[in-house]
């Protein structure tokens, strides 16, 4: 993606850049190149792209699609998994269709049960993820991740040395910097951009193809947003807000532009879409390579993480560093596991942060809308 000169034509673009990489992955396979597909954080892109293939986040979050999985799928899950099974048995995602393989993980039993059916149709490799950030996971993890080295070897007849994958370390690590970087801007008060522009490039930079050009691309960006923020900033006083929970994207999306036009300002996003996937880099000086891959993916803090300190100490340095004001959880309806552990969240945030939280559970559809705008509405005057 070139750029261009103003922002809000950037900004666009990201946000069609998912539209874009359908042609893109295609022009990749017409040149034979092999594409994974995944869904999770825990996915480790590095072998995938030491054995030459393409990574690519599959379709997930559109409410079109959840009628479609839920004529197989019980209606009374999570809207994320409807949505993805939805996806890829009515051939409405181009990466899933392109996809040679489809990666799964354990991270939730509905999740898992869904890669089960889709194998019916596609070739689909299932991780085991431990739920425990301990030695003893670890070890386990270190040796999936070995497994699926392997198994990527025997797939594509191909020898994976350390070499290889040392370099898809780096380039992976050069854009997690280049993202932190980004969103780094949003420390600022007022901030820079509003909460929607930087989900447009977040989300729009997860179809980013060519990882090699990302991080100057990315770099270009926050500098004209810091240029544009010195001739234009604006200096009316906000809520800043830290959105947490689960995987946002798509639909739901739609709680971002509740917060924004009830007066308030995104400075931050938490969950696998924002600061979790992309916190921790891959220690490059670490001398086995596996080993190295296995502890940073493993140290993500998401919910099926028991007990998930390092999500929390996330939260605590994100509140800290970003000067939020309130945290707003969002949660999908069937998930379990970030129901559970909104608990633990809204304690910290209570009692060892001292800022107002409040959760709210919601699915892809815009049904509750207006329920969710009179309950934003009232969170952001109590700031």
């Amino acid at each position: 993606m070139e750029l261009i000169k103003e922002l809000p034509e950037i900004f666009e673009q990201f946000e069609e850049q998912k539209k874009q990489s359908f042609l893109e992955v295609k022009y990749y396979k017409d040149k034979g190149m092999p594409v994974i597909g995944a869904y999770c954080s825990y996915f480790p892109r590095e072998l995938v792209m030491a054995v030459g293939a393409i990574p690519i986040g599959l379709c997930s979050s559109s409410n079109e699609t959840v009628p479609i999985g839920e004529q197989t799928l019980p209606k009374n899950i999570c809207p994320l998994i409807k949505s993805s099974y939805g996806y890829a048995v009515s051939d409405k995602c181009p990466f899933f269709y392109f996809s040679d393989i489809v990666v799964g993980e354990t991270t939730c039993d509905g999740k898992k049960k869904m890669y089960e059916l889709m194998s019916d149709f596609k070739e689909i490799y299932v991780m085991e993820l431990p739920n425990r950030q301990s030695e003893f996971g670890l070890k386990l993890w270190k040796d999936e991740i070995l497994r699926f080295k392997e198994y990527l070897e025997d797939h594509f007849r191909v020898v994976i040395t350390d070499d290889m994958v040392r370099e898809a370390i780096h380039i992976s690590n050069e854009n997690r910097r280049a993202v932190k970087e980004l969103y780094g801007v949003m420390k600022a008060d007022p901030p820079p951009m509003s909460g929607k522009e930087l989900f447009k490039i977040l989300y729009g930079n997860k179809y980013q193809l060519d990882f090699y050009k990302v991080p100057r691309i990315l770099r270009e960006v926050k500098e004209k947003v810091l240029e544009n923020y010195e001739r234009n900033r604006e200096h009316a006083k906000k809520p800043r807000i830290l959105i947490t929970g689960c995987p946002m994207g798509g639909d739901s999306s739609k709680l971002i532009d509740i917060i924004e036009a009830n007066g308030g300002v995104i400075v931050a996003f938490e969950n696998c879409t924002g600061m979790k996937a992309q916190d921790r880099l891959v220690d490059e000086d670490e001398e086995d390579v596996y080993q190295a891959l296995a502890e940073r993916y493993l140290a993500i803090g998401c919910a099926v993480m028991t007990p998930n300190d390092n999500r929390i100490e996330l939260l605590g340095r994100i509140i800290d560093e970003f000067k939020v004001d309130g945290v707003i959880e969002m949660i999908l309806h069937g998930c379990h596991s970030d129901s559970i552990e909104a608990v633990s969240v809204h304690r910290f945030i209570k009692e060892e942060k001292h800022i107002p939280y409040m959760d709210v559970t919601t699915d892809f559809s815009q049904a509750d809308t207006a329920q969710l705008n009179t309950r934003v509405s009232a969170f952001l005057e109590l700031l």
